[in-house]
């Protein structure tokens, strides 16, 4: 069945549960999906960069040249998109996998921009039935790209109806009920599907195999930080030193979207107190107003690393315990917290629980167990069973 005013009459249909309606005298169906599909689809941006996408209104990068960070990423997303172009197909399905923070929803709008096309965006708790994908899909141009956000909480009803979208640009759907039921099959345009993850075990081995251009992302080095914070001052208008910026980035845990706030927040305290260049010392004392250490650890960090060390000797521990002391959701700790802890070495996840390390202890100025490398030592690394 073509595209056209039947899509978005199956999709509509699928929606609400409802039958599609015929008028015979126009030949016209009644019922489009027209407007909820747009309502499913929280914004779109246009390929060109526009007025109202101004400096100050987002510190984003608009193109691949302006990206830092992720290199290898980013070149081979380069040579997948000059390709594409040059083919003029839809670029092959694109999966960003990492941390909050890091880029991903970024990087799969620089993807639009540099392919030329139209860009939609979405999440996966919003996609509550297949019509509401149906919906989605119909109303993409070819070659357009369709972003889901936390791709891993799709309901399997929906899994199912994106697998064959994937592979063959096509839906296969049930209309009615009961014997007037029937399968339709609705062609659909070229497009490039791009999905964002921080859990990239709880997608299904199926459609995790569909996403061509399977993209991880990683924490930032300090040195890239800084240039991000420096790229953020000048379209902010601060006058930021370089010491200044130092300190912003090494204090903003390896993320991006970090840095960019906390240069926001010492930005306020520095006109607060009436400070035109933010210098180190500026900048130091700002954040110890927010409450973020010398290595970046917030609140939150300490209280982690200190409910571990003082409640539970150090552990081990199992997240569900750490989640119901610090009263924080468990899917926040491992989201959130643990990774930047583990991967600075302060916290390892065991079978057992997670262990705290001596220097963990040191920071937090408490005397380590006799012996934590040993302890370290007892359990193999892998994720707590609890």
């Amino acid at each position: 069945m073509p595209r056209g005013s039947m899509c978005d009459a199956v999709a509509n249909n699928a929606v609400f549960g409802e039958t599609a309606t015929h008028d015979r005298s126009t030949g016209n169906i009644a019922a489009t999906a027209e407007q909820t599909g747009r309502r499913r689809m929280s914004r779109v941006v246009t390929p060109d960069i526009r007025d109202d996408d101004a400096p100050d209104a987002s510190l984003r990068p608009q193109l691949l040249a302006d990206f830092v960070g992720q290199p290898q990423a980013c070149a081979n997303l380069k040579v997948f998109i000059d390709a594409a172009r040059s083919r003029g197909e839809a670029l092959d399905h694109v999966l960003f996998v990492g941390p909050p923070g890091l880029g991903k929803t970024t990087l799969a709008q620089i993807v639009a921009r540099e392919l030329g096309v139209n860009f939609r965006a979405t999440s996966g708790p919003v996609i509550a039935k297949a019509g509401d994908l149906a919906a989605l899909l119909t109303n993409l141009e070819e070659r357009d790209v369709l972003f889901i956000d936390e791709i891993h909480r799709l309901s399997p009803a929906v899994e199912e109806i994106l697998y064959p979208a994937l592979e063959d640009f096509q839906l296969d759907l049930i209309i009615g009920e009961g014997p007037a039921a029937r399968s339709v099959k609705i062609e659909l345009a070229p497009f490039t599907l791009v999905g964002a993850t921080t859990r990239l075990g709880l997608l299904t081995t199926p459609l995790r195999d569909r996403f061509g251009i399977p993209v991880r992302l990683n924490f930032y080095s300090v040195a890239e930080l800084e240039h991000i914070v420096r790229r953020g001052a000048r379209i902010l208008g601060m006058t930021l030193t370089e010491d200044g910026a130092t300190e912003v980035a090494r204090r903003s845990r390896g993320t991006p979207r970090i840095a960019t706030r906390l240069l926001r927040r010492v930005r306020d305290f520095a006109s607060a107190d009436a400070v035109e260049a933010v210098d180190a010392k500026v900048a130091d004392r700002a954040l110890q107003r927010l409450e973020v250490d010398s290595l970046g650890f917030d609140a939150l960090d300490r209280r982690y690393m200190e409910l571990i060390a003082m409640s539970f000797g150090g552990g081990p521990v199992g997240i569900e315990t750490i989640a119901a002391a610090l009263s924080e959701p468990r899917d926040a700790i491992e989201e959130i917290v643990e990774p930047f802890l583990i991967q600075q070495g302060f916290v390892q996840r065991t079978p057992r629980g997670r262990l705290l390390a001596a220097n963990a202890f040191r920071h937090l100025g408490l005397e380590a167990p006799a012996s934590p490398a040993a302890q370290f030592g007892l359990f193999q690394e892998g994720d707590a069973d609890d």
